[in-house]
């Protein structure tokens, strides 16, 4: 994100909030604020805290003796400035969060200028810079003192151009400790014993005549102006207590504020806050604020991280800080405001507490004091003090104005300062007072001691026994005039006229009791249990709980607003529903409300108390709540929304353990493993209540609820291009949409880049292509030697033919010419003829044989056995010897050449065993089994070992049945005996004979071979024909 961009991002986020500037209620006290302090004991920061700023990005800023810190509201972080570049002095005495998004920084030396992240040092301008304010034209004023030169005590930069001033314009003393706007264009400015109104060229002093006082001893201990151009000064007069003056119109009154009591030494800073209210920070005694005519305080005891106050700070949401000695501290507005001792009540132990209609609050605290709120007013009666008893149990106004009180054991009522005992018609007391409450018939029910009783004109008028009373502590009543009674068990019960109605509660398990209860408009009964919000209506029971959407269970009271909605009062704090949600939550029991929560951040301390009512309303709309403890209200009325939109900012990059800063187009190293970012939203009024959601756009698909976390957290990114988005709301929940953004890469490694991946696909390309041009080579020589073979095959054919039949048609072709030159020798020619006759029959013979092997591939016809069987038949068709033929095993698909060479050595064995053995029996035997087994023996006269060994000269049948068989890679035997014949054996191995018979890997790549070479066959094949 460009300087410029950001720099108008949060120009933006700054206007959106100037017409919602918060400030503080300044009706609270200082005690009713929320408060919160960092000390340097804690290890928070270095040093003590001086000055505080903020910039336009949202930062706190944090001047110490030590150097710079910058606070979010979660993490102080000490600023580190550029490489090469440092602050002329550690100590910091003034800070300036200008306009335009900058800090300024007053050393002890000089002044410097921290903008875009570049720092402006102004070693010219030496002293100690003890105040800065900024005009309406961003001219930066400076007071100081500590000067070396004659230049002058207030200076300006303007433009970055810089001009001091001195008596020659009207300055009249040497050194400034103060400095503040002073409206029109003019500044005040505060010397050791002067006070100046001036602009350049003019000035107007005041106090110049003050006696008594020792040189150089500062006279004006603080000044602070208020934007209406008023101003307040602490001054040391009388030499003995603190007085302010007060300026406004054109002349400067005294206000002694006596009540403060403090010695004006004391006195170290005044501050005005936005409802002009002054606070007065002390050396030793904390802090003071004035309201009119009150004056708070709150010192160490309260909490103040130290008496010791150097300065005051307000922020743009309205939250006050205070730098001191120890640490930093501040002050708040909660929705939420709390009474205890500190705010005038006479304990911290407030019991129950009931709104009265003509607005004065009561209050039960401690069990034995009743107590009355009146504005700020707190009156007590106990015992002692106009209280008719020691123990106050519970309290009812009726619609009168009376207020009817359980005291001890009996029923008083109050009115006008004067107690009245309600009593049995015997003068019995009526006992302890659980409950009271008023129907609509004007009777008064009171649930005392084991009875309910009905009350009308001050006079018991029924009374009522049994197991349901003595088992209830909580009571209602109706308009109709019934009393309505909540049962420890969870049962509710109405009475009228002596009878009773029951709404079971069919709920098994402990923590049933019916805590509160109310009556609404409608007739309908609201009430309460641990767990559930309940309500009645013509004898239906409806519960609403944690499965309807409330955030806890754990429900201590109830109570209903003007607007209709009701308040729980939880364990996890107050909820409330609208009366939409209410409406809707009745036609449809099983829906899920929404609430709003008032939880501990917003000021709310829940607890459960013994006694009722635990929480009521004024008729100004006030909620009351008690808690044992204390007292909490919430004004519905004064309920101020944050509209601040809170910056976003992206703090660092952690990329393995690497700090990064968090810059545009950051590119990190390759193989980042663990990356980590930090963020952060500024909104000081309750950092805890800041909700995060980001995104890394190329890698989240949605948004990533990251609740309060403000660190992202990643691994394993892939090279490549990524934004990181990250959105965030302040504690009201209205969220900055826009948010802050951080470009950054992952660059590859080696073989993730381009480059490496281009490379590697046109090397598998490469490869694949290799092996594919092997694959055509292979191929390719397959059709060769097929190709060869048949040739080879065709050779020997034409050669057969030639010595054979060829011959026999010639010879008898020559046989049939003489016969036809000697036609008249008919014996001649008879002779001829008949030679013709053999000679043909023998060519006949010749063409069968050459047929038979034309036709003996086996390509075409998968059954070896049957092809087997019928080379018996052919080649024993002229003779005498018994077949016998046996095939073992299940017939299993083969491999076609290999099956034609099978066939071609059984062929052979067959046709030499029937020409050659003169035996009487030939046994063929084929067996299927791991491998293939071709046995062919006769019971002839054998042949010569030699033979057997070699073949026949001339001859080539053995021959060719060797080079078959070792060309499919099977074993042939001959065994041939004299006496009992000859048996051929070839065993030929499954895996060079069968098709399909496995699933290995060789399998496959054997079926591949074997499915190629087939193509390459038929290819040869269809090339041959």
């Amino acid at each position: 994100m460009t300087a410029f961009r950001r720099l108008a991002i949060l120009v933006v986020f700054f206007l959106s909030g100037m017409h919602s500037i918060l400030a503080l209620d300044p009706a609270r006290q200082i005690s009713q604020y929320r408060h919160s302090a960092w000390r340097a004991g804690d290890g928070d920061f270095n040093g003590s805290p001086a000055v505080l700023a903020q910039t336009l990005d949202g930062y706190l800023w944090i001047g110490t003796g030590t150097g710079l810190i910058g606070f979010d509201g979660v993490r102080f972080v000490p600023w580190v400035p550029p490489a090469g570049q440092q602050l002329l002095d550690p100590r910091i005495f003034s800070l300036l969060g200008a306009r335009d998004g900058s800090l300024w920084i007053g050393t002890g030396f000089s002044i410097s200028h921290w903008k875009n992240g570049r720092l402006t040092n102004y070693p010219e301008l030496s002293g100690r810079i003890e105040a800065m304010a900024e005009d309406g034209e961003g001219s930066i004023w400076l007071a100081r003192t500590h000067m070396p030169d004659k230049m002058g005590p207030v200076c300006r930069i303007k433009n970055e151009q810089l001009r001091c001033f001195a008596g020659d314009q009207k300055i009249p003393f040497p050194n400034a400790l103060q400095l503040a706007n002073g409206g029109h264009d003019e500044l005040w400015i505060g010397g050791y014993s002067e006070l100046c109104l001036w602009k350049p060229g003019s000035g107007r002093v005041y106090f110049p005549n003050v006696t008594g006082r020792p040189e150089g001893f500062p006279l004006f201990k603080a000044l602070a102006a208020a934007p209406d151009g008023s101003a307040w000064a602490a001054i040391d007069v009388s030499g003995k207590f603190l007085q302010l003056q007060h300026f406004e119109g054109s002349d400067w009154k005294p206000i002694d504020y006596p009540g403060i009591g403090v010695e004006n030494s004391d006195v170290t800073a005044v501050f005005i806050d936005r409802e002009n209210s002054p606070w007065i920070g002390t050396a030793h005694h904390g802090i003071f604020r004035v309201r009119g005519d009150v004056i708070d305080h709150f010192d160490r005891t309260d909490g103040l991280s130290s008496d010791d106050v150097a300065s005051f700070f307000q922020d743009k949401e309205g939250t006050v800080w205070v730098a001191t000695s120890a640490g930093i501290d501040n002050f708040r507005d909660t929705l939420v405001t709390t009474y205890s001792m500190r705010e005038g009540l006479s304990a911290d132990s407030a019991m129950a507490v009931l709104g009265a209609h003509d607005g004065t609050l009561w209050i039960i605290n401690n069990y034995e004091s009743l107590e009355s709120l009146r504005g700020n007013q707190v009156s007590a009666l106990r015992s002692t003090h106009g209280l008719p008893g020691r123990h106050v149990s519970t309290f009812y106004e009726d619609r009168s104005g009376q207020l009817w009180v359980g005291i001890d054991n009996n029923l008083w009522v109050y009115q006008q300062g004067v107690f009245r005992v309600i009593s049995h018609t015997d003068g019995s007391p009526l006992g302890i007072i659980f409950s009271i409450a008023e129907d609509g018939l004007g009777n008064m029910w009171v649930r005392a001691g084991p009875n309910l009783d009905r009350i009308r004109d001050f006079k018991v008028q029924e009374e009522y026994s049994s197991q349901q009373v003595s088992t209830s502590y909580i009571l209602t009543a109706t308009a109709d005039g019934s009393a309505v009674l909540g049962l420890v068990n969870g049962d509710l019960v109405f009475y009228k006229d002596g009878k009773t109605q029951t709404i079971p509660s069919h709920e098994a398990g402990h923590n049933r009791q019916i805590r509160d209860l109310l009556v609404d408009s409608d007739g309908s009964v609201w009430g309460t249990n641990v767990d559930e919000l309940i309500r009645w209506k013509d004898g239906v029971r409806t519960n609403l709980g944690v499965r309807n959407g409330l955030p806890c269970d754990g429900i201590f009271a109830l109570v209903e607003d003007k607007q209709g909605s009701i308040w729980l009062y939880t364990k996890c704090g107050l909820v409330s529903i609208n009366k939409s949600q209410l409406d809707l939550w009745r036609a449809h029991p099983d829906t899920l409300v929404k609430n709003t929560l008032l939880d501990v951040f917003d000021g709310v301390q829940p607890g459960l108390t013994d006694l009722k009512p635990q929480a009521t309303m004024t008729p100004d709309g006030r909620l009351w709540f008690v808690n044992k403890r204390l007292l909490q209200m919430v004004d519905l009325s004064h309920v101020r929304r944050n509209e601040i939109l809170p910056p976003v900012h992206i703090e660092e990059v952690v990329a393995d353990r690497e700090n990064y800063s968090a810059i545009e187009n950051l590119r990190l190293p390759a193989l980042t493993r663990d990356l980590r970012i930090d963020y952060t939203a500024l909104s000081f009024v309750d950092p805890k209540k800041v909700r995060f959601r980001y995104r890394l756009e190329g890698h989240d698909s949605r948004w990533q609820e990251a609740g309060i976390r403000r660190q992202a957290f990643y691994m394993n990114l892939s090279p490549g291009n990524y934004r990181f988005h990250v959105i965030a709301c302040n504690n009201d929940g209205l969220w900055n949409e826009t948010g802050a953004t951080l470009d950054f890469s992952v660059a590859p490694a080696w073989y993730q880049t381009k480059l490496f991946l281009v490379l590697s696909a046109a090397t598998v390309f490469l490869l694949g292509w290799l092996i594919y041009q092997m694959r055509i080579r292979k191929i390719a020589a397959i059709m060769s030697a097929r190709f060869d073979e048949r040739l080879a095959e065709r050779t020997r054919l034409a050669r057969e033919l030639h010595d054979t039949l060829l011959q026999t048609i010639q010879g008898s072709k020559m046989v049939a010419d003489d016969a036809l030159d000697e036609s008249v020798d008919l014996a001649a020619m008879r002779r001829a003829m008949e030679r013709v006759s053999g000679w043909l029959g023998k060519a006949m013979e010749e063409g069968r044989t050459a047929l038979r092997s034309l036709r003996a591939s086996t390509l075409e016809a998968n059954d070896l056995a049957s092809s087997l069987r019928d080379a018996t038949k052919t080649c024993l068709i002229h003779g005498s010897m018994e077949v016998e033929f046996s095939v073992n095993g299940t017939s299993r698909p083969m491999h076609p050449i290999v099956r034609d060479e099978i066939y071609r050595i059984g062929y052979e064995a067959i046709r030499n065993a029937s020409i050659h053995s003169k035996g009487s029996r030939l046994l063929v035997e084929l067996v299927y089994g791991q491998d293939l087994l071709l046995r062919v023996k006769d019971n002839g006269n054998g042949m010569e070992p030699a033979i057997a060994e070699a073949g026949k000269k001339g001859h080539f049948g053995l021959q060719g049945m060797r080079e078959r068989a070792a060309r499919i890679g099977a074993k042939l035997s001959i065994v041939t005996f004299t006496a009992s014949g000859t048996e051929v054996s070839l065993a030929v191995p499954g895996r060079s004979v069968f098709r399909g018979g496995g699933s290995s890997l060789r399998d496959i790549f054997r079926r591949i071979r074997a499915h190629s070479t087939r193509e390459a066959k038929e290819v040869g094949v269809d090339e041959l024909r």
